[in-house]
């Protein structure tokens, strides 16, 4: 009886020997075949979930690396050589799956074990900002016709002419800017004043468009920025030639 037992014993430490088995329970990497593992797709091995069968995972990952066989065997063996990222040096990984009786996959494991964060799905990209608010180009109105020399009241040509420009380009802008320009004949403050109450004068305007108040700035600049340089000298004459710098320009920030 003895003699038979210590048979029984040597065949199974045979038995483990051909199989590769290594103490963690992983064949040994330099016994698979093909040599040196294969490379395979993370999206395709992201897909092995537990529940498939033999059948399945074959066509998923191809024959398992350590000639286990089909039926009866409890456990497959891949060699896989995993990349973190694109253009990153491959990372050689132990894949093994269990399987219960009817050959279903029933867990895995990975030699090393980071090898399973590979597996982790890549972090979603970034949701794009949100559009930049769209700047219209300025709404540029000539002063003369929106006012009489020297005064800040819009007259009703003034209405007329801010009803016609403005039409249906009010719907779509949540932000607004009036600002008032003059020609440079008078004093830089009278002239800072007189553009201050004539942009505030077509702010009040706006306001009775519908237009919210807390939407309007209104601010002048006197005769910042002119748009043209005149050297006229006699006074009628450089009072037409400045006339392109007494304006008031409308800006607005559409709706995104």
């Amino acid at each position: 009886m003895k003699k038979i037992i210590g048979i029984a014993a040597i065949l199974a430490l045979a038995g483990c020997a051909s199989s590769g088995a290594s103490q963690a329970g992983f064949p040994d990497v330099a016994k698979a075949y093909p040599a040196g593992g294969t490379y395979v797709n993370l999206d395709d091995l992201r897909q092995y979930s537990e529940g498939m069968s033999k059948d399945q995972l074959y066509r998923l990952l191809g024959t398992p690396h350590f000639s286990e066989g089909m039926w009866g065997v409890r456990q497959w063996n891949y060699v896989f050589n995993l990349r973190p990222s694109l253009g990153a040096a491959p990372l050689t990984c132990q894949f093994q799956v269990h399987f219960d009786a009817a050959g279903m996959a029933t867990g895995h494991a990975w030699q090393p074990t980071s090898c399973g964060a590979l597996l982790q799905p890549p972090p979603a990209a970034p949701s794009p900002p949100p559009p930049a608010p769209v700047s219209k180009a300025p709404l540029r109105l000539s002063a003369d016709a929106l006012f009489a020399f020297d005064s800040a009241e819009l007259s009703s040509g003034g209405h007329q002419s801010l009803d016609s420009a403005l039409a249906g380009k009010l719907d779509d802008v949540r932000e607004l800017k009036v600002v008032g320009y003059t020609d440079r004949i008078g004093s830089a403050e009278y002239n800072l004043n007189l553009s201050r109450q004539r942009a505030e004068a077509v702010r009040q305007y706006l306001i009775g468009r519908g237009v919210a108040s807390g939407s309007i700035q209104a601010e002048g600049r006197g005769m910042a920025e002119p748009i043209v340089q005149c050297d006229q000298r006699q006074r009628q004459a450089l009072v037409a030639c400045l006339a392109p710098n007494r304006r008031v320009e409308i800006s607005g920030i559409a709706e995104s």
